[in-house]
């Protein structure tokens, strides 16, 4: 969605919702990976039923990642999104339901967004090699080193579109993937998987939520399915809490700011391309063995509780004395529709409503004031009460010039301060640096640069001189400061802003002030409303008929985008046909601005719609008669694809904030331009410009699996209904698939690097969702027999957002706690982590060079034995509701056990300190200092206390570690970290 701040502004306001997800990691033995096993309990002490993948946000961060080496061919970017599912996968383990649903064609109103999206990404990657080759140029210029430039073809993010062959092979290999994973992972092997791949229209959120909405429909659907989405669009908070399912649960990965980046010219991290000096990289490790492995952190995943956002919803829209019953449901789907005001995929935002100056909390306010004039709520179902809408609309207009001066005040304040602090580091960076430097004999020196000390000669003539020197320096300085305050007529050098303390004229790029966009604009001023119709629309503000044109697009596209999110897609052709949004004192008599919306329309073919979005630069995606039509000057529609376009920073600061002008595309002159080019298309492009449907896949140990066989045994070309008894109460229609995946049939591997499946064990079919009349509605309520989740707010959590320092809740149950270590786990802990960081010992962990990881617990591996609470012995606890064997405290995995069980085993390579030991041994480590000093102070002075129990357990250590490896047990605590290993590279 396209309110960027939405989510940090809804996670500090309501700060429990946020839980961070603990995940079981996969152990290698002797070099042998031992995976998951996702059938197991989940760690996380909470079931889920059904898991839907939003894809796009698995396909861009796996094809072209920013933090860490991209993959170097199209079949490592396959494997890489099959790993991160598997990941997903092993956090959530659902029980009846994965739906992976990629982005089709989108509608008409989304489409806009998308070219904007497509035509920057050009414009920002051809910028970026052209800046690369004048800073590669500058830099070997002035002699420094830079790697040679490898000729390698960048990746195209825009091929994720629907139509072209990116997206086609990916559906190809998805389909394999499932077929791998119900024929060999006991987790898959009971559930039911959906695949709507580019080829099925709709965003892929949107069709998720089209599912959801058509089983909640059916009479055997379970009112208590508890299901989880994953995404990080913030409109999905939204889609969320519009389908009213009581346990509904979202996952995303953590967003950690300021993470380094290698510089996209000298791949060194620490600096940007702007800033590169051509500096050689340094040698990393003792033979720069480590060189190709840049720092990376593994990303976090953090599960957003909706059910406790509606418990934080309820208590702040709940209000009493109202006209009308109080309905909460209802006052969700108002709050979940003011907050398109403030931005969405569809619509501008409005100029006065700002998500980061509390706009969603005025518009709650004024909502709470005005309720009980509008005799109603806002919306029902997902149709709009536009004279109620008018009255919000108006009570916001009226604050419109205080909301914009405030806005300039704030900004100004802003700046200022960050002014003063630039000062006072430039200050302090001057204080640190010497007046004038030491020369000659007593200049300083580095340690270990000479010997001795050599003898001093001649003292008195050398302090004679150095004294000669600051004096000369001073009174320069004063003749300076001088002849400054002459020039300006005896006034303070201090205030001119041009001058530094000297005296002397600054360069423009050490001045404090930043070059700042040119606002026409002004909405600060008076005339604000002339000024922006003038500069935005270039019509005069008394134009009337345009304003309510404007305001008529507006309104139109609040009723679409509200049916959109309840109701399904009203019309794949309405679109919003402006830049910029009008304001809220504009909303006068919009009661009966929008009637209904065209039915029957259609969307898109994929080729068409690469057509209506990509540049003329991507134009390789699509047919080469096709292409033509992008950059041929004698094209009837050459102007829909712009070699270069403005962006109005729109009072942003920076460009990707700022609105991009860009023509709108004629859909009339479009499909008769292409009308001419269709007759060149070849049968594969065809297939490619076709709309699919999904495809849905069971393993042949599934109840429905007989039922699917017989219907591909009777060769039946009728859609049938599924049984809903077989299938958790799932309905819908099936149709023969025309390339279908059968059991005991041999699966072809798309991907070179992965083996073809023999012994398959998953079947698939086409899947239709159940269907239902144009009129039907789809009612936002909760359904008959659905449970509310168990209250989780306490009275302090409604304050814990702005007092005091906030704890994360690791998985989801609240009673978990920290781990606790007596004195002599302190005491082992700190001996292992001593003994590991000593330099050169026989215990030595660190590698060649002696590079060790950072930190007082960086070698220090978790204790193998703990649970809740206190240390306790591996004995079953009667209140634990999983085995000891199934439980995951803290993050990190409880390894199978050994015939002779380490004390202290490590944690799996590359992320397997896990982030519940790390949170754990930062809460404890004021308490690991406060034993250290207490015991160093005890009674038999200096470290008596604890070295004769060192001495003690060295020599334990020793023996142990002696018969270990008589044993051939490898304990991993001694031994170099095995290689990290590749899941799917076959042997």
């Amino acid at each position: 969605m396209g309110v960027p701040a939405f989510f940090r502004w809804l996670s500090r306001k309501y700060p429990s919702i946020i839980v961070h997800c603990l995940e079981e990691k996969s152990k290698e033995c002797n070099g042998v990976r031992i995976p998951v096993d996702t059938s197991k309990p989940n760690p996380n002490e909470v079931e889920f039923d059904n898991l839907y993948l939003d894809m796009n946000g698995i396909i861009h961060p796996c094809t072209h990642p920013e933090d860490k080496p991209a993959p170097k061919n199209e079949d490592e970017m396959m494997v890489a999104i099959f790993e991160y599912i598997d990941r997903l996968f092993n956090i959530i383990r659902p029980r009846r339901v994965l739906y992976m649903a990629i982005d089709g064609v989108a509608p008409r109103a989304k489409m806009n967004q998308q070219r904007s999206r497509r035509f920057r990404a050009s414009k920002e990657g051809a910028e970026l090699v052209e800046e690369k080759q004048k800073m590669r140029e500058e830099i070997i210029q002035r002699g420094g080193y830079l790697p040679p430039d490898e000729i390698k073809e960048r990746f195209d993010s825009n091929c994720i579109t629907p139509g072209t062959e990116f997206m086609d092979n990916l559906a190809k290999c998805l389909r394999y993937y499932v077929a791998d994973r119900l024929s060999n992972d006991p987790g898959w092997r009971n559930i039911t998987v959906f695949l709507s791949d580019a080829s099925v229209p709709g965003e892929g959120e949107h069709k998720i939520m089209d599912f959801i909405r058509r089983q909640r429909a059916q009479p055997h659907h379970d009112p208590n399915t508890h299901h989880c989405l994953c995404g990080a669009d913030a409109d999905l908070i939204m889609l969320g809490l519009a389908t009213h399912e009581p346990n509904f649960t979202i996952i995303r990965e953590e967003f950690k700011p300021n993470k380094p980046r290698p510089c996209a010219l000298c791949g060194q991290i620490g600096h940007e391309i702007k800033d590169c000096q051509g500096m050689p990289r340094e040698k990393q490790g003792q033979h720069d063995e480590f060189a190709d492995n840049i720092p990376v952190s593994e990303q976090e995943f953090i599960f957003i509780r909706l059910s406790v956002l509606r418990e934080y919803l309820e208590r702040e829209l709940t209000m009493a004395s109202l006209p009308f019953p109080f309905d909460f449901e209802r006052s969700v789907d108002d709050w979940v529709f003011m907050c398109f005001f403030v931005g969405n995929d569809f619509l501008p935002h409005l100029p006065s409503l700002e998500i980061r100056e509390g706009a969603i909390d005025r518009l709650v306010g004024i909502y709470k004031d005005v309720v009980h004039k509008t005799g109603g709520y806002l919306t029902e179902s997902g149709f709009v009460n536009l004279e109620r809408v008018e009255l919000i609309m108006q009570a916001v207009g009226v604050a419109e010039d205080n909301i914009f001066k405030k806005r300039k005040d704030d900004d100004e304040s802003f700046k200022r301060r960050m002014k003063d602090k630039k000062k006072r580091m430039k200050m302090q960076q001057q204080h640190q640096q010497p007046s004038f430097m030491l020369s000659g004999q007593f200049a300083p020196q580095a340690l270990g640069g000479r010997d001795r000390p050599g003898a001093v000669q001649n003292a008195r003539h050398t302090a004679y001189d150095m004294r000669m020197q600051a004096t000369n320096q001073h009174n320069m300085d004063a003749a300076q400061s001088l002849k400054a305050s002459i020039k300006n007529g005896n006034k303070s050098s201090g205030g001119n802003d041009g001058v530094d303390g000297r005296g002397v004229k600054r360069k423009a790029e050490d001045s404090d002030d930043e070059p700042e966009p040119e606002d026409n604009v002004r909405l600060w001023e008076d005339g604000w409303k002339q000024r922006y119709y003038k500069t935005k629309f270039d019509v005069d503000v008394s134009d009337e008929s345009f304003r309510r044109k404007v305001v008529k697009s507006y309104v139109e596209g609040l009723c679409w985008v509200l049916r959109y999110y309840y109701q399904g897609c009203a019309s794949w052709k309405w679109y919003f046909p402006f830049h910029y949004a009008p304001f809220a004192s504009d909303f006068k008599d919009i009661k009966d601005l929008c009637k209904d919306f065209e039915k029957g329309t259609k969307p898109f073919k994929p080729l068409e719609q690469l057509m209506s979005v990509f540049p003329a630069a991507s134009g390789n995606f699509l047919p080469e008669t096709w292409r033509a039509l992008m950059t041929d000057p004698d094209s009837q529609i050459i102007d829909f694809y712009p070699d270069d376009f403005a962006i109005d920073l729109n009072g942003k600061k920076y460009a990707w904030q700022g609105v991009a002008l860009l023509p709108f595309v004629d859909e009339r002159r479009l499909r008769a331009a292409l009308a001419e080019v269709y007759p060149n298309l070849t049968a594969e492009e065809i297939k490619r410009n076709s709309l699919g449907s999904d495809i849905m896949f069971v393993e042949k140990s599934h109840p429905l699996c007989d039922f699917i066989h017989e219907l591909y045994r009777s060769e039946s070309h009728e859609g049938t209904q599924i049984p809903a008894e077989l299938c958790h109460g799932i309905q819908g229609t099936l149709n023969l698939d025309e390339e279908p995946i059968l059991p005991d049939k041999p699966v072809e591997s798309p991907i070179p690097l992965l083996r073809d499946l023999a012994q398959n064990s998953a079947i698939g079919i086409k899947f239709q969702d159940p269907q239902f009349d144009d009129d039907f509605v789809f009612k936002a309520v909760l359904l008959a027999g659905a449970k509310l989740a168990a209250k989780v707010l306490k009275p302090g959590d409604w304050e814990r957002s702005s007092n005091g320092p906030w704890r994360p809740q690791l998985g989801f149950n609240p009673n978990r706690q920290q781990v606790h270590l007596d004195q002599s786990a302190f005491r082992a802990l700190g001996h292992h982590a001593n003994r590991n960081q000593g330099g050169g010992g026989q215990y030595s962990q660190g590698p060649p060079g002696g590079h060790h990881r950072g930190g007082q617990y960086s070698n220090a591996p978790p204790p193998g034995s703990y649970h809740q609470g206190n240390f306790r012995s591996h004995q079953r606890d009667p209140r634990q509701s999983f085995p000891p064997q199934h439980s995951r405290q803290h993050g990190f995995p409880q390894p199978p056990p050994p015939s002779n069980p380490p004390l202290f085993p490590r944690p799996p390579y590359g992320g397997g300190q896990g982030q519940g030991w790390d949170r754990a041994m930062q809460s404890q480590g004021a308490a690991f200092q406060h034993n250290a000093q207490r015991g160093s102070g005890g009674h038999h002075g200096g470290h008596g206390g604890y070295q004769q129990q060192d001495r003690r357990d060295n020599r334990h250590d020793d023996q142990r570690d002696d018969r270990r490896q008589q044993q051939g047990y490898n304990q991993g605590r001694n031994y170099g970290l095995p290689p990290p290993a590749r899941r799917y590279q076959w042997s």
